[in-house]
């Protein structure tokens, strides 16, 4: 095995087949230009790129946001998936701007150079959705959080990155000391997101067809590749890593503790001789869900049809776990001032700068889920200040 820093390829020799790892910073145009040379070079059979369907198809329909159905996704319950891609989205989209290259421009142009050669092509990666939900599972909820501050607190950075800054994150030694940090904060996370990942593409490398391959991945999987590629992976390891967990029984039983608390509450106060106070009860509960959750609209300068619904939902979907208060206001908001066409075709661009959330049409639908959601939980938890003096 050959490896090289600077120029961040590593070349490997099965039994079969000769692999070259070629790793990449993903928004830096030496890799773009690096990438397009070895595959012009190499003259590979297969070229393995480190992506899935849905991500190709993000890479090469830029356009993409066009076509969401905002009324029938809310419905579905994908509000809290699409405002995560919204987030990755707008810091990936402002780190590009900062090199002039698209994040992940160096692996769209990996299979469009190896398409025009007439060679292979291999979406080695494994789908972007189950790793998300295979974090979210498989992760307590401190580390849920943890997760969900450090996407919030992306929206607020502002790091300047150079070419010669990404020449040095693409270097094997800094990236697995950044990793084995994250590993020592989010251990599940890393495992889940970095070396779930190196796995599932070393076993899919190997599977792929041709004796000369050349896989093009981030600079962070390459040690990982690197190792796991000499291994024999088990099916059944292939068929774990690819499954999302079912909800644990907590998972399943938490959303529904907090309304059989509260109804147990009143029904206690009613028969055991504090029916004077239920009255009061329920409105401090009606009040502290309704104005909150549609503070939280507000915050999101939702129109007032949105505030109005936050605030008669609210009061009702906490006790309902099936539907959250931000689901309805969100639904209200799509409905009734929903994005427009050049909403959705502007907004990588608006999503840039903070401001630009509360000025794109579909980014404020998601603010409206958001703070509205937030709004009702913390309602639910100040409510227990009356609901307690009917035990």
């Amino acid at each position: 095995m050959e490896a090289s820093n600077e120029t961040a390829l590593t070349r490997l020799q099965l039994a079969d087949k000769e692999i070259l790892l070629v790793g990449t910073a993903h928004i830096s145009q030496a890799s773009v230009d690096q990438v397009q040379q070895v595959i012009a070079t190499e003259s590979p059979d297969t070229v393995c790129v480190e992506l899935d369907p849905q991500r190709y198809q993000a890479l090469k329909n830029q356009s993409g946001w066009q076509s969401l159905n905002l009324v029938q996704a809310i419905r579905r319950g994908q509000l809290p998936f699409l405002l995560a891609n919204l987030i990755l989205a707008s810091f990936q989209k402002r780190m590009g701007l900062q090199t002039g290259v698209r994040p992940g421009a160096e692996l769209a142009a990996a299979a469009e150079a190896a398409e025009a050669a007439g060679l292979g092509v291999e979406l080695v990666d494994r789908d972007i959705r189950t790793s998300l939900l295979r974090i979210w599972r498989t992760t307590g909820y401190w580390s849920r959080l943890k997760v969900m501050a450090a996407l919030l607190g992306s929206l607020f950075e502002n790091q300047e990155l150079s070419e010669e800054d990404l020449a040095q994150l693409k270097q094997a030694d800094m990236l697995s000391t950044l990793l084995n940090e994250m590993g020592d904060l989010l251990p599940s996370v890393k495992s889940v997101l970095v070396d779930e990942r190196d796995t599932y593409m070393a076993w899919r490398i190997r599977q792929c067809p041709g004796q000369r391959v050349v896989a093009v991945v981030g600079a962070a999987h390459v040690p990982g590749l690197s190792r796991q590629l000499h291994e024999d992976i088990p099916p059944e390891r292939v068929a774990e890593i690819t499954t999302v967990p079912p909800k644990g029984t907590v998972a399943k039983l938490i959303p529904w503790l907090i309304p059989t608390i509260v109804i147990a509450l009143f029904v206690s106060g009613f028969f055991f001789g504090k029916s004077h106070l239920v009255a009061g009860a329920a409105v401090a509960w009606v009040l502290t869900h309704g104005l909150l959750s549609a503070l939280g609209a507000l915050v999101a300068l939702g129109h007032p049809l949105t505030l109005l619904a936050a605030f008669v939902a609210a009061p009702l979907t906490s006790l309902n776990p099936t539907v959250g208060a931000g689901m309805v206001a969100g639904l209200v908001q799509a409905m009734v001032a929903g994005p427009t066409v050049g909403d959705l075709e502007t907004v990588g661009d608006d999503l840039v700068r903070l401001r630009g959330w509360w000025r794109n049409r579909l980014a404020r639908v998601m603010l409206v889920f958001f703070f509205s959601s937030l709004g009702s939980s913390v309602g639910t938890f100040l409510a227990f200040h009356w609901l307690k003096d009917l035990l």
